[in-house]
């Protein structure tokens, strides 16, 4: 299949890339560079610079390419940033949604996979608990809020126009090529800032000195899977948690990068960050998943070979 991979710049889109080219589909990334970087498009993808927020530039890709399945990876992704700035963070969700959307029935795309949030759109999840994807969605966050919007809408264009569309709703994702970028990219800030010999700082879940927020971290390789399956015909109108079901803190984390890079890096601690959850975890959809310290180990590895280049 001819596949568009929005946002395949970036750190979870060129990993799928990666993936469908080794498969054998052909790939167009389309990317407005924000976040993503050029040098992640692999070899033999088509890349097109543009941005989801241009219909036209939207249009013409899906056109002029011929595509006939489309991974949906780009957005915007900063909870905090949506805080700050909710009506850019609308734009880039929502609205490049209904005009990938809109291009997709135009031009008789039969399947889209939409990368949704699993780890903002069920807001707080009590200890001792999992959020299943029969949850009602609790959003906190107006990323939460723009990723829930897009669901909605793809389930009504595919109820309208025929298109099948899967839902995948991410936990924390992290893993090589990631950028300090949305909420699970402390584990690229504290690897970055380890093997900088800078000091960590974990943000409070309540009070400065407690272990940070509890998150649920799955690393990049089990998203890829989850999205191959997709694109191939698995999962047909169906919303998946992409996840562990592990409870980890940021303190977690941080132990984990210096083990695996054998630092001793001191540790800062600082005050809750304005929209972040206390804790969030999920009850995985997807079975046998890569374990958090072979994960960490793993994205440790990549860091340091790029600090050494």
């Amino acid at each position: 299949m001819k596949v568009l991979v929005t946002g395949g710049a970036g750190f979870i889109g060129s990993h799928i890339s990666d993936a469908l080219l080794e498969a054998g589909h052909e790939v167009v990334v389309f990317d407005d560079l924000s976040t993503g970087h050029r040098e992640n498009v692999a070899e033999g993808a088509v890349f097109v610079q543009g941005d989801l927020r241009d219909a036209d530039a939207v249009e013409r890709v899906v056109s002029e390419h011929g595509i006939e399945a489309i991974s949906h990876q780009g957005a915007q992704t900063s909870v905090s940033k949506s805080v700050r700035e909710p009506l850019l963070d609308a734009e880039s969700n929502v609205l490049g949604t209904l005009h990938l959307l809109r291009a997709a029935v135009t031009h008789g795309v039969r399947r889209l996979v939409f990368a949704s949030t699993g780890g903002a759109i069920y807001g707080e999840v009590p200890e001792e608990q999992r959020a299943t994807t029969e949850w009602l969605p609790a959003p906190l966050s107006p990323y939460a809020c723009s990723k829930l919007a897009g669901e909605a809408y793809l389930r009504a264009f595919a109820k309208e126009h025929g298109i099948a569309g899967t839902v995948l709703r991410y936990a924390n994702v992290y893993g090589p090529r990631q950028d300090p970028h949305g909420e699970a990219g402390v584990v690229a800030i504290f690897a970055k800032r380890i093997l900088q010999s800078e000091p960590l700082r974990i943000n409070a879940m309540r009070e400065p000195g407690d272990d940070g927020c509890v998150r649920d971290y799955v690393f990049v390789t089990d998203v890829v899977r989850a999205n191959l399956a997709a694109i191939e015909g698995a999962h047909e109108g169906e919303t998946l948690n992409v996840a562990t079901g592990e409870p980890t803190t940021t303190r977690r984390i941080a132990d984990g990068l210096v083990a695996a890079l054998g630092a001793d890096p001191s540790i800062d601690t600082g005050p809750r960050r304005e929209g972040d959850l206390e804790r969030s975890v999920l009850e995985p959809s997807i079975r046998d998943v890569v374990p958090l310290s072979e994960g960490l180990t793993r994205t440790a590895r990549w860091f340091a070979d790029q600090a050494g280049e």
